[in-house]
């Protein structure tokens, strides 16, 4: 039983809540907190306040098609967000991200369980998500999650010029029933994490907001990585920041 003081999940009930960490819908009133993080996290292409709340509106009623998740920790700070757009039975996973300080606990894979969670409530059949094609510790994690390359958009990540992976998950229910809880770096629990506490590939990936008439590719899916970390690798890498996706 949740405890009565405990912030709400994304469907206004108690949410997962471990390591002092415990995910809930978005509301308007995080909007300073999460742009601010998007600010630090992606000076280069950070997504407005306007943009936001476009997402925000439609999400929380009959029809909404967004879900938007925080991740907030003990004292009431914002440390981590994700969004997802389901529509007509496809999932699209719009961003990610996580505050430095939390790379490497989890936190990244508790939001993405948390958004097929919501793909899956919303009877999507598939998941996408674009990733750059240079971020192949983003790319273990999503294929540790059922994901595959099926295509590429050229040019997607701006500015530089980057193309994207496109990834697709056929069905989400597996990876929604996994644990959405904090890893406390074992390979315990929360199950999937893969992008390094040093450096990421950029210090974030860049949104694509800006490439929205990039075409996307049917070229030949690249072959699968041979080499998926373990759970030591894991806890020493970071989380997955570096997979913030705005589509």
């Amino acid at each position: 039983m949740t405890a009565p003081d405990r912030p709400a999940g994304p469907d206004g009930r108690g949410g997962p809540h471990t390591g002092g960490v415990a995910l809930r819908a978005m509301r308007w009133w995080d909007l300073d907190a999460v742009i601010a993080l998007e600010q630090e996290l992606f000076p280069e292409d950070a997504w407005s306040r306007g943009m936001f709340w476009s997402e925000l509106a439609d999400a929380r009623h009959p029809g909404g098609t967004r879900t938007y998740v925080v991740a907030e920790d003990g004292g009431g700070r914002i440390v981590g967000y994700a969004g997802l757009a389901a529509v007509a039975g496809t999932g699209d996973v719009q961003t990610i991200a996580t505050a430095r300080d939390h790379w490497g606990t989890g936190l990244g894979s508790a939001l993405l369980t948390a958004l097929l969670r919501a793909a899956t409530a919303a009877e999507c059949h598939e998941v996408l998500l674009e990733v750059r094609v240079d971020n192949e510790r983003a790319q273990r994690l999503y294929r540790r999650f059922g994901f595959e390359p099926i295509g590429i958009r050229r040019g997607y990540y701006q500015p530089g010029n980057v193309d994207a992976l496109v990834m697709r998950l056929a069905d989400p229910a597996p990876g929604a029933a996994a644990p959405a809880a904090v890893r406390d770096g074992t390979g315990g629990a929360g199950g999937t994490e893969a992008t390094g506490g040093a450096p990421a590939v950029d210090a974030g990936a860049a949104h694509g907001t800006t490439a929205a008439a990039a075409d996307a590719s049917a070229a030949p899916a690249p072959a699968p990585d041979e080499h998926a970390p373990d759970a030591d690798e894991d806890a020493e890498a970071a989380d997955v920041q570096e997979t913030e996706i705005h589509g």
